[in-house]
């Protein structure tokens, strides 16, 4: 077992790093490192972000979106659409979309997939807001953007399936998307064709 090679506050440090994705022991090592270099410029005023971060961040009790208000930015703006609800998978992909800027819609985060194999069922997610938020007279498009994974597709049939009494227009991202894609790590370029492409589901 390797020893420790700094003290335990350090060490935490590099452990809460590790933690962060696409962050393994030895990436963690190097940014503590650089953080701890650049104590004044780097880690003190993001320690202070992390902390006012921490106290005022709130989840959306409309969308599932985290902001420091709710309603959030995006469900308060007057200028999204109203017809349009496009259903994500995570706060990652409502964030890609935005900055794709390809859709100017009011969003859902269900929060997760449906999985077997990781025990996520129906109620652990987000779908009976989406909906009742969908029975909204003034809703007649739901655009089902989620990830092009066997459980990302999963979840779409269901909440078509969850929706389709509404007789709503439901469609999908083009399958510009790549299957096994994540929004997240998408360009925007794809992000817009894939939105302009959309077809019924």
């Amino acid at each position: 077992m390797p020893q420790a090679v700094a003290g335990p506050e350090i060490e935490r440090l590099i452990q809460l790093l590790a933690r962060m994705p696409g962050l393994g022991p030895r990436s963690a090592r190097r940014a503590a490192l650089q953080l701890i270099k650049k104590r004044d410029t780097l880690l003190g005023p993001l320690a202070e972000a992390m902390r006012i971060a921490a106290e005022s961040i709130v989840v959306c009790s409309t969308c599932g979106n985290v902001d420091t208000r709710d309603p959030c930015t995006v469900c308060r703006d007057p200028a999204r659409d109203p017809t349009t609800l496009v259903v994500v998978e995570d706060v990652s992909d409502l964030w890609a979309l935005e900055r794709s800027g390809a859709v100017s819609a009011r969003y859902h985060v269900l929060g997760g997939v449906l999985s077997a194999l990781d025990g996520v069922r129906p109620e652990h997610l987000n779908i009976a807001k989406l909906v009742e938020r969908a029975s909204d007279p003034a809703v007649t498009e739901v655009i089902l953007a989620l990830n092009a994974t066997v459980d990302g597709q999963t979840t779409a049939h269901y909440v078509t399936e969850s929706i389709r009494h509404l007789n709503l227009k439901v469609t999908r991202l083009a399958h510009g998307v790549p299957v096994g894609g994540e929004l997240d790590y998408l360009d925007e370029g794809t992000l817009s064709a894939a939105i302009r492409s959309r077809t019924a589901f």
